[in-house]
């Protein structure tokens, strides 16, 4: 099981392994995915679920729009929504704690649309007409998440290899790019992961300059309740209280 690991402190000491927290948000999104996945098993219900509610392009045209975001919670296979939710459980309880239990699942569902948008444009573009679903979209919008915020936390790669979760992140990132654009077809859908990553990447950038202009306005309010006493007529800097 690959934990992330906490990186050695400057004064010494050893490298511990931690195990993930299981957050209330992240656990009922685990269940939401897995109480999906049962009745999948059910032919019947397996063919309806991915006619209507998986990603297909020319459907989303003739008016299933909502496939832009239903197809993150269908998974093809036991071990496609295993490595799903092993990912997301490793990498998404921190950020919940965080962020919020809303701004997790709003962060989450952004991602995820952002994906379904990619995988809508790119198939639109080369013509490609095949179902898609996974949560991976959202998947790596937390990974992008998770390796801006905690850019210096070890994690293991491939459960072997420790690296700080920022370069974690950006071999997800380029390896996603350049099997988007590789020749030979893998069945994955990368488009969808880069589109994931990229959305989580500007709401995140417009996100925190929301969160200073709103700190810059908060500040200037408060500086107006108070008699503000000028130092020096060339020292515009300083200021008192």
């Amino acid at each position: 099981m690959s934990y992330y690991r906490q990186g050695p402190t400057r004064g010494g000491g050893s490298i511990t392994l931690g195990i993930p927290p299981v957050t209330p948000m992240l656990r009922m999104i685990i269940i939401v995915n897995v109480a999906i996945f049962v009745p999948l098993q059910l032919g019947p219900v397996r063919d309806f679920l991915f006619q209507y509610f998986a990603l297909t392009p020319s459907q989303v045209l003739s008016g299933f729009v909502w496939q832009l975001a239903t197809y993150m919670g269908l998974h093809a296979g036991l071990g496609h929504i295993f490595f799903n939710m092993l990912l997301l459980w490793m990498f998404s309880g921190e950020l919940e704690r965080l962020w919020g239990p809303r701004a997790f699942l709003r962060y989450y569902l952004v991602c995820g649309l952002g994906g379904g948008v990619a995988i809508f444009l790119q198939g639109l573009i080369r013509g490609a007409d095949v179902p898609t679903l996974g949560a991976s979209g959202a998947l790596y919008g937390m990974i992008m998440a998770y390796g801006l915020l905690f850019s210096e936390r070890r994690v293991l790669f491939m459960m072997m290899f420790p690296m700080k979760a920022k370069t974690f992140a950006m071999i997800f990132f380029f390896f996603a790019l350049y099997y988007n654009f590789a020749s030979v077809s893998d069945g994955v859908s990368h488009i969808g992961h880069l589109g994931g990553a990229l959305t989580g990447l500007i709401y995140l950038k417009r996100a925190w300059r929301i969160d200073r202009l709103y700190k810059e306005i908060r500040w200037r309010i408060q500086r107006r309740r108070f008699k503000v006493m000028m130092g020096k007529k060339d020292d515009t800097d300083r200021w008192v209280n």
